[in-house]
This record gives C-alpha cells, structure tokens and sequence, in this order.
C-alpha cells in the first residue's frame, strides 16, 4: 500500500491531474476541496503528506498551515503549499507559517513527483 496523500485544492482540473500523477505512481491519492473542513479531513484521513492550495473557499491555505503547525498532532506533517501566486511575499508567508515546501502554479508533472518523493522520503 502506498503513502497517503490528502490534496486540499478546489480547482477540478488540477485536482485530476495531480491525483493521476501520484496515483500512476503508487501513492494513495485523497482529495478535499473546502477550506473550512480541511483540518477534519486531515484528522480523518491521516495523511502521510498534504498538498495545501492557498486560496480555497471559505479558509485560506494559510489559515489551515497555521492550525496544522500548532496542533501537536500534526506538527510535524509534511506540507507542499500551492499557489498560483508566486510572489516572494507569498514564499515568505508560507515560509513562516511552516510550510515544508512551497510551489507555484503551473507546475511541471517532474517537479510535482519530485517534491512529493522528497517530502515522503520515498
């Protein structure tokens, strides 16, 4: 069985691609799309990994990074932000609120598997 992956993103097509490239890959694929219940999901699902939009209905990326990084359960689990807004002040928020890795949109299929790989040590 492969690593879980919980993608937190509320556009269809991205959330298609990424789920195929990861699955093709051997990593068990989960999807959410609202930011409200975003920490239930994580608690549900237990991901090995998320992969977290920042800009999501009803709660921003960063709004959930935050609650991750200070719930001790989920301190230390790995997070690769998403966004489609590359600005350094973006990276840099993201940076202090604790994300493991920071990408911006659109993204290439290697450097996705790449990051994910990396994150999961796999």
């Amino acid at each position: 069985m492969g690593k879980r992956v919980l993608l937190i993103e509320d556009e269809p097509n991205i959330t298609e691609a990424i789920r195929f490239l990861l699955s093709r890959e051997g990593y068990q694929v989960d999807t959410h799309t609202d930011g409200s219940t975003a920490l239930e999901a994580v608690a549900a699902r237990r991901p090995d990994m998320v992969i977290l939009d920042v800009m999501l209905p009803n709660k921003s990326g960063y709004d959930i990074l935050r609650e991750l990084r200070a719930d001790e359960a989920t301190a230390r689990l790995p997070v690769l932000m998403l966004t489609a807004r590359g600005q350094r002040r973006d990276r840099e928020m993201a940076e202090r609120f604790g994300a493991s890795r920071f990408m911006t949109k659109p993204f290439s299929n290697s450097e996705m598997l790449g990051s994910v790989r990396e994150l999961l040590g796999s």
